[in-house]
Parts: C-alpha cells; sequence; structure tokens
C-alpha cells in the first residue's frame, strides 16, 4: 500500500533523511518511531506531499507521488499531530469541510460525516462549537476529520499526545477497528506501549536513517545478548553497591521494583541477591523479564523514546 524507496531530504548542509527505505503492506498496522530530530516527521511530510523530498520515490497504492500527487493524496487520510480543526466551527461543521476538500458533497457528504462522528463517540457533540471542546475530544475529532472520506492508508501522527487515558483507549480501540475492516495505518507515537499494542511491524529510526524494523519479536532478537531481572523490595535498596555489579549495565527504579538490564547470562542474579542479602534487604518478588520495545530503542538509539 505504501512504498518508499532510498528517500533523501537536506535542510542546507543538514541532511534530515537519509537513504530511508521501507514498505507498509495492506491492511497492517506499521509504526515508526524515532526520538525527536530522527527525520521521522520529515519523512511524515513527504509521504504526505507537504514538503519535496531531494531523491527517492514514494509510491501510494502503486501510484507514484511525483507523478500522480493528486490521485495518491485521495487515497491518504492525515491525521497530523498539530490539530487540524476549526475552533470556531461545531463537530459536523469540521468534518463536512473536510469530507469536501476530497469531493465528497450533498446527501453522501452529510452520511459519511455522521458516520464518521459516530464511529469517534462524538454523535452527541455533532452541533456544538469546538472551542467548547476537551483535548481527547478535539482528538477524536481530528481523527474523525481524516476519516471521512474512507482512505485506504491513514497517516496517525502522535494521535493520542496530551490526552486523558479515557479518551486514549477510545482512540486505540477505534484504530483497531478500522484496521479490522481492512485499512491499512502508518502510525507514529512517543509511547512504547502503543507502538507494542498496535503496530504488526515497527521501524525505528534515528539521526535521519531507519537502523532496525520488523516485527516486535525481529526486534527483541537485536539484543538478544541482553537480559532483565526484575526485583521487588521493602525498603531502600542499595544502589551504589548494586549499581557495581559485574554485567549489570543499567538500574531502573520503579517504586519498589528494581529492573536491571544485564549483558551475557553470566552471575548477575547470584550477585544481585548477594548484595540485597548483604544489606539484609527484604526481596518480596523476583522475576526475569522478556526485553520490551523501550529496551531495543534505548539499545539501538542510546536515546529514550520521549528524549
Amino acid at each position: 500500500m505504501l512504498e518508499v524507496k532510498k528517500l533523501v531530504k537536506r535542510y542546507g548542509s543538514k541532511l534530515a533523511v537519509s537513504d530511508v527505505s521501507f514498505k507498509v503492506e495492506k491492511g497492517e498496522i506499521y509504526g515508526l518511531l524515532g526520538p525527536n530530530g530522527a527525520g521521522k516527521s520529515s519523512t511524515i511530510n513527504i509521504i504526505t506531499g507537504l514538503i519535496r523530498k531531494d531523491s527517492g520515490q514514494v509510491l501510494i497504492g502503486g501510484l507514484d507521488l511525483d507523478r500522480e500527487l493528486t490521485k495518491a493524496k485521495y487515497l491518504l487520510g492525515i491525521v497530523p499531530q498539530d490539530l487540524a480543526i476549526y475552533n470556531d466551527l461545531n463537530a459536523l461543521q469540521n468534518v463536512k469541510f473536510f469530507g469536501s476538500l476530497y469531493g465528497l458533497s450533498g446527501s453522501a457528504l452529510q452520511k459519511q460525516a455522521l458516520e464518521t462522528l459516530a464511529f469517534v463517540g462524538l454523535s452527541d457533540k455533532a452541533k456544538d462549537k469546538v472551542k467548547t471542546f476537551s483535548g481527547g475530544m478535539k482528538r477524536r475529532l481530528n481523527i474523525a476529520c481524516g476519516l471521512v472520506h474512507r482512505p485506504q492508508l491513514l497517516i496517525l501522527d502522535e494521535p493520542t499526545v496530551g490526552i486523558d487515558p479515557q479518551s486514549r483507549n477510545h482512540i486505540m480501540e477505534a484504530i483497531l477497528q478500522l484496521n479490522r475492516e481492512g485499512m491499512t495505518i502508518l502510525y507514529t507515537t512517543h509511547y512504547m506501549e502503543e507502538a507494542e499494542q498496535l503496530c504488526s511491524r515497527i521501524a525505528i529510526m534515528d539521526a535521519g536513517q531507519i537502523v532496525a524494523q520488523g516485527n516486535l519479536q525481529e526486534l527483541r532478537s537485536l539484543i538478544e545478548e541482553n537480559w532483565y531481572i526484575v526485583v521487588k523490595v521493602k525498603g531502600t535498596p542499595p544502589m551504589e553497591e548494586l549499581s557495581h555489579v559485574a554485567g549489570v549495565e543499567k538500574i531502573d527504579l520503579n517504586g519498589n521494583a528494581l529492573r536491571f538490564t544485564c549483558r551475557g547470562k553470566h552471575a548477575q542474579l547470584r550477585d544481585i541477591l548477594e548484595v540485597q542479602g548483604q544489606h539484609h534487604s527484604e526481596i518480596l518478588d523476583l522475576s526475569i523479564d522478556e526485553p520490551n520495545l523501550e529496551d531495543v530503542f534505548l539499545t539501538l538509539t542510546g536515546k529514550r523514546l520521549r528524549d
């Protein structure tokens, strides 16, 4: 449905996108992740036709963006990170306006606008001015505006940023429902758990390049030499001594749980337990963790996604 080949974009002397290639198959949710400055936004803006590339090729539904930009855009639905809605219009007027940009009119436009508002859970707010909406409601309306023309490829750029958990859950369920109905989705997010839950395949960008791509298991295999020990303790753990255990690369403390990133499966578990015992630190629970997407991302880029 979407094929990006050897994409390059420069801003003056800065190379923002360097030889980026990936393919999104019809009917999948494909995640594009990267820290700030990775080139992700430039890549999305090229795909949506907002900026011009320096070289490379973008195919949408088999249409070359250079030769058939207008036709390709009709296949696209775009939900930008910055809200693209009008506060002084009501919800229905917003959705109908964006639908009209894609050639919808009359009863067909009215019908699809109402159906799309129902899909995002805003039927009862159709006649309300957008300036009265909460942040979560505005995000849902933003999605409705990108969906009203029934696109084949939906690009969702940070659709859940800065909203309440209830609205986030609603949006996540809506995305999964669209995918079950056959829609292809390109998804960017700063929330690792969203990418893990939604995406069948994921590409990780850093410094203008894709450093890894694949499904979650394939990405985990890239750091298979790492393993993770989670210890829940009572009281204050001896962090200084634990940090000196051979083979422990990092310790994350979350409440009373310590998560040790270990390199190579040696004697770290024994040594951690020995240090805890020496300091009479009571252990409440102990487990061995699988690497998660955050672990993969941090290992490959040296950054956390939200940095």
